[in-house]
């Protein structure tokens, strides 16, 4: 009579199941923060965004569009020759702004309007110069007799118009918390570029308000940022005891800085030669304002402030000397997007670890 087989059923012990899952789970994380690694850097770098810049050409000369060479500013003669106005797109109190061609690119093509700023427009050019990196637009060419400007065309024109791009179908899928932070990222990039260029520590004054500010800028096809207007950048230099103020008139409200507004009360009218000059960190009291208007009002963005509350409140310090360096700041808004990013990848995983 043969015997039955008996099968026996083994079970894992549970101490062996959870110490497998952990280790999945802490290859997840590190495989995570190898794909966040990554992202970053092309973010960061492969997008234009890095430190160094292999790909700029030479001081006077550029490359536009695909083209690999790179082609000396245009001087006076090619551009009377080479360039052709198709409409103006825009006039300010220093110059008029024309949407122009030049060997079929799209380029832009700056005119100065009131000849007694023409020290303005001036200074303007001579920042451009000296500044150019990918945080600038990029100068294609200039005629100083005529006071004339030559530098590249983006379509999608100044920040002022953010909101109404992102609702636009083709780029509603750049609406997002994190693209939004990255914009700001790039903001506070140009402000600590400003503050450390190779001409010394600059302010941005064409700053009074949030229009104004956003008017400076250039939003770019890949959603990144480039300070256009130039004409109003102050050197700081503190080891000759030189500070800065922002144009002749009295300024108010609550978006300027408190060491920019009149500090005598109202008994005491307004005069340009009593009011006490300023440093760069002007522009860091302004940082949590604009980086408000960055984010929006996408889901996200509230989490995104309360990371940002505490350097945002450091920037607002009455005491200019309290504030961070924009530097300071940069790192932090680095840090919350990484942390942010994770997070997101995977909610989970604190509740299991």
């Amino acid at each position: 009579m043969e015997k039955k087989q008996r099968f026996v059923r083994r079970e894992f012990p549970p101490r062996e199941v959870s110490t497998l899952s952990l280790a999945l789970l802490l290859a997840a994380v590190l495989l995570l923060n190898a794909l966040l690694y990554l992202y970053l850097n092309k973010s960061y770098i492969s997008s234009g965004r890095a430190e160094t810049e292999p790909g700029l050409c030479p001081f006077g000369y550029f490359k536009l569009g695909a083209v690999k060479n790179c082609s000396p500013w245009l001087s006076c003669e090619a551009i009377n020759r080479e360039v052709r106005k198709l409409k103006c797109v825009g006039e300010g109190a220093v110059k008029k702004v024309f949407l122009s061609e030049w060997k079929e690119n799209k380029v832009v093509l700056s005119q100065l309007t009131n000849s007694e700023l023409k020290e303005d427009f001036l200074h303007g050019l001579k920042m451009l110069k000296a500044l150019q990196s990918k945080h600038v637009v990029r100068l294609l060419g200039y005629c100083e007799q005529q006071f004339t400007i030559l530098t590249e065309y983006h379509p999608l024109g100044s920040l002022r118009g953010l909101n109404e791009t992102l609702h636009v179908p083709k780029y509603k899928g750049m609406n997002t918390w994190h693209r939004r932070l990255m914009l700001a990222i790039d903001y506070v990039s140009i402000i600590r570029y400003l503050h450390n260029s190779p001409l010394g520590t600059l302010v941005m004054c064409d700053s009074n308000d949030l229009d104004k500010i956003l008017s400076q800028y250039l939003l770019t096809s890949d959603f990144h940022i480039l300070v256009n207007d130039l004409d109003a950048l102050p050197l700081v230099n503190r080891s000759a005891g030189r500070l800065v103020k922002c144009g002749h008139r009295e300024l108010w409200g609550e978006f300027v800085a408190p060491e920019q507004r009149w500090p005598y009360g109202e008994e005491v009218p307004f005069e340009d030669d009593l009011m006490p000059p300023y440093d760069e960190k002007t522009d860091i009291w302004k940082i949590p304002d604009v980086s408000n208007f960055f984010l929006g009002h996408v889901e996200g963005s509230d989490i995104v402030r309360l990371h940002l509350f505490d350097i945002h409140a450091a920037c607002k310090k009455k005491d200019p000397a309290e504030r961070p360096s924009a530097q300071e700041v940069l790192e932090t808004y680095r840090k919350v997007l990484t942390l942010l990013l994770r997070e997101a990848a995977m909610p989970g995983a604190r509740e299991m670890l």
